[in-house]
């Protein structure tokens, strides 16, 4: 199976070395100093004690690979956006695009089934730049739980989880969602596909929506925002989230807020990835986490006053650091 990761930075890195190893064909593409390392070394991918090296074809120009049955796309949202057309010499007629991405995905609309089906997002998918460029039909959603890191050039540090859930926008079981399924379960990756991945989209941003903003502006770790007045604040986001959610007919139980929190504040010392991204001065993933659920917001006519401050702040920071 021909698969290509593009981004082979911490989640794509990690993806490349266990697919590759488990006998896929697989690429990446990269850039700079980590190209370079793969280029001479491999990547290698340091995982429960192990470490573990594969030999994969690398480059920063897609169109040394030719088209793919899959491509995992595991950048940040805003460089798929930037990305996308890049991304054509990749894509077949049958080429399915994996998004292991965080936040609100470009199709989110894409038989979605509401009344607002065929819409795209201006906060994640300006003039629909992804939609027309790679297109919905293509996609399958990707929600990713591994904590991963790249440590130096070529070299990637798993630190917990193997969980990437998978889902079609239409909720159904197609062939190539659960051949999909099973190419990751062979290559060590717990898999499961879900008929309605837009819940666990959402659940994932209840906690990103609140923590990665308060720890840009803060500099607090995942322990410290999930406690007392911080977590006081992540509360209200949420429960405007929430609202946010079920006006989208995507519905949560409560006592998953809880919950999500609880389990956030096990991560002592965390540092959430926007403020890794402001401290080693790359670009900031607001759009895709915050100002999403806001132009949802507005789009349903719920109101989400405590995300607009969050919102206003960290892109405020973000720009006095020219990171946004």
């Amino acid at each position: 199976m021909k698969i290509c990761i593009f981004g082979a930075g911490a989640i794509g890195g990690y993806l490349a070395v266990e697919l590759a190893l488990a006998g896929n064909d697989v690429c990446v593409i990269a850039r700079g100093a980590h190209l370079d390392a793969i280029r001479k070394n491999g990547l290698t991918l340091l995982i429960n004690g192990q470490e573990k090296n594969a030999r994969i074809p690398a480059s920063d120009n897609p169109a040394d690979f030719g088209p793919q049955d899959y491509v995992i796309c595991a950048l940040k949202a805003h460089q798929s956006y930037e990305s996308a057309a890049q991304f054509a010499p990749l894509l077949g007629p049958d080429t399915a695009m994996v998004t292991a991405m965080n936040g609100i995905p470009w199709w989110y609309f894409y038989k979605e089934g509401g009344k607002f089906e065929g819409r795209h997002l201006e906060s994640v998918d300006a003039g629909a730049r992804q939609w027309n460029l790679i297109g919905p039909e293509r996609a399958i959603g990707c929600v990713v739980d591994p904590a991963c890191e790249v440590i130096a050039p070529g070299i990637i540090e798993h630190h917990e989880f193997n969980r990437f859930i998978l889902g079609e926008p239409d909720g159904s079981e197609s062939d190539r969602v659960k051949t999909l399924s099973e190419i990751m379960k062979a290559a060590h990756f717990d898999a499961p596909i879900r008929n309605a991945i837009r819940w666990n989209v959402w659940l994932k941003l209840w906690g990103n929506v609140c923590f990665n903003p308060i720890s840009a502006l803060t500099h607090a770790t995942l322990d410290q925002i999930t406690s007392g007045a911080l977590r006081e604040i992540c509360k209200k986001a949420i429960y405007e989230t929430k609202a946010v959610t079920e006006a989208l007919n995507v519905f949560i139980p409560e006592e998953m807020i809880e919950r999500r929190l609880n389990v956030a504040g096990k991560a002592i010392g965390h540092k959430m990835s926007m403020l890794q991204d402001l401290e080693r001065h790359r670009s900031m993933e607001i759009d895709a986490l915050v100002t999403a659920v806001q132009e949802l917001g507005r789009l349903t006519d719920v109101p989400t006053p405590t995300v607009d401050i969050l919102l206003a702040l960290v892109q405020e920071r973000g720009r006095q650091a020219g990171l946004y």
